[in-house]
Order: C-alpha cells, then sequence, then structure tokens
C-alpha cells in the first residue's frame, strides 16, 4: 500500500476540503400554478403534473371503459 513521505497538516488539509459544502436547492415558482418546485422538475398540483407550466398528466380526467 501506498504511505505519504510526509505528515499532511491540519490547516492543509482544511483548505482542500473548503470546497466541498452543502447548498440548498435552487427553487422556481411554476408560472401557471404559483406552486414552488425544483429547478427542471416536474411537480404534482390538484391532480395535475406540470413541467415549464404546461400539464404533462391529467388525473382528474376519469377514463370510460
Amino acid at each position: 500500500m501506498a504511505h505519504p513521505k510526509r505528515k499532511i497538516s491540519k490547516t492543509r488539509r482544511d483548505k482542500r476540503r473548503t470546497h466541498y459544502k452543502a447548498k440548498a436547492p435552487q427553487i422556481a415558482t411554476d408560472p401557471t400554478t404559483g406552486e414552488a418546485h425544483l429547478y427542471h422538475r416536474a411537480h404534482w398540483h390538484e391532480g395535475k403534473l406540470y413541467y415549464r407550466g404546461q400539464v404533462l398528466i391529467d388525473n382528474t380526467e376519469e377514463v370510460e371503459a
């Protein structure tokens, strides 16, 4: 196994890790419903699936068999 030749100091290690941060997800507002949702994600509102302001799936309509 490979072993380091010298000890990495705590400061050097922590400087390398500064780029790993948790960030809050971006929230978008649907122009049609005003519903808050994640960017580039479809979302349900009152039985309908919306994406970019358009209805993709409408579960409120009943299918006759």
